[in-house]
């Protein structure tokens, strides 16, 4: 099957889930048809007068309220000009005929109010109205961690990037990002390649990809995860329209990453929006001579989350702690596991990155205050493996898993 067609029915699939059940709703294809017209006559960045709209009727009513000339004068003096550019732009417009062309190119359209709009975002102080989508949205019931990051990063930086977000995915947790050059595309790229799902919230239409050099990456999104936008199909890349787009990757996230960042940095931008939302911040720390890790050694000062290994931010998004010294596990559905003794005092241990008997043998001592024979260790660790919560790795390395 081709790409272009995989995308499309991909896209059919996410629009359809979610039937109405309860007070939420599935807009059905001609209403969707008008709330895309609406948003572009209106212009997306006026909330304010979308909400003045809002009160005057459905989107399909303020079309024949536009058209018929009408809407002016329902409106206050300061949206008359408004009102006037929403004429203007209407004049020869096909609305079926414009969403139906959209909706051909894979591209869907979820609206505020819709079942499948994401959950996350209801609960933010400033959601998008509506969202441009091609591939598929983050599931509601899996984890999600925003990776982010300089765009002219150190190898450090992308070797993390890369080592954090392979391992989300093999923990099953959802990664966000900008899908920009730098620590954003790389990250998002290991998520996919792991076999992962990632969403790429972009600064322009989701048919435009930006920048050109992460083609690669769009498409991946494209057929294995998903971009989405609140920006309508063929809106370019402006530098205006990019610190907005970062409250929606914050805002669709558990918590969020910051892998590099110089102390004055646009990724900053998306950690205050994150706080602002009550998203957990996580930093990697780096060298303090090293300009691209000053805003990461900033924040963790400023009392964001130290992190050196993925199973740090793991194990505050998928763990809850006993009262016994075990550990009840969340595997990547959510299902609850819990591991006793030894077993769980290994787990805990274990790296997302495969490490040696020897080394697991040390940390073991070093942890718990007490010496394990190498045979009571090795066959743990394979009793770990044979359940499903351990990886063993060319005979003698050992990692942790997250069993599903």
């Amino acid at each position: 099957m081709e790409d272009a067609e995989r995308v499309k029915m991909r896209a059919a699939e996410t629009e359809k889930m979610g039937a109405a059940d309860g007070t939420e709703k599935t807009a059905a294809a001609e209403d969707k048809a008008y709330i895309h017209w609406l948003y572009q006559a209106a212009g997306f960045n006026s909330r304010g007068f979308l909400r003045s709209l809002a009160s005057l009727g459905t989107p399909r009513e303020i079309y024949q309220m536009t058209v018929s000339g009408v809407l002016s004068g329902k409106l206050s003096a300061r949206f008359q000009k408004k009102a006037e550019r929403m004429l203007e732009f209407s004049r020869g417009y096909d609305v079926p005929g414009a969403y139906g062309r959209m909706r051909e190119r894979g591209i869907f359209l979820v609206a505020e109010g819709e079942r499948q709009y994401p959950a996350r975002l209801k609960r933010i102080s400033d959601p998008p109205y509506v969202l441009y989508c091609a591939g598929q949205l983050p599931q509601e019931e899996k984890k999600a961690v925003a990776l982010i990051g300089a765009r002219d990063c150190t190898e450090y930086g992308r070797y993390m990037a890369g080592q954090f977000s392979a391992a989300f995915a093999r923990a099953g947790v959802q990664v966000i990002s900008g899908m920009a050059r730098g620590i954003d595309g790389i990250g998002q790229t290991a998520a996919l390649k792991e076999g992962g799902y990632s969403l790429g919230v972009l600064g322009c239409g989701v048919d435009i990809c930006y920048p050109r050099e992460n083609q690669e990456l769009y498409e991946m999104l494209l057929a294995s995860g998903g971009v989405c936008s609140e920006y309508p199909p063929g809106t370019g890349p402006r530098g205006i329209l990019f610190p907005p787009r970062n409250r929606i990757i914050s805002g669709l996230s558990d918590a969020v990453l910051v892998v590099e960042a110089r102390e004055k940095s646009g990724t900053l931008i998306t950690v205050d929006m994150a706080l602002e939302q009550g998203r957990e911040v996580y930093a990697l720390p780096g060298r303090a001579t090293d300009p691209l890790s000053g805003g990461c050694n900033r924040l963790i000062g400023q009392g964001a989350g130290l992190v050196s290994s993925p199973e740090e931010i793991l194990g505050e998004l998928l763990e809850e702690p006993q009262r016994n010294g075990g550990r009840r596990k969340k595997g990547a559905q959510g299902s609850l596991i819990f591991l006793e003794g030894v077993q769980g005092q290994l787990w805990e241990i274990l790296d997302f990155n495969p490490l040696p008997v020897q080394e697991l043998q040390r940390r073991y001592e070093e942890r718990y205050g007490k010496a394990i024979a190498f045979p009571i260790l090795y066959k743990e660790l394979l009793e770990l493996c044979t359940d499903g919560y351990a990886g063993q790795v060319g005979g003698g390395h050992f990692m942790r898993t997250m069993k599903t």
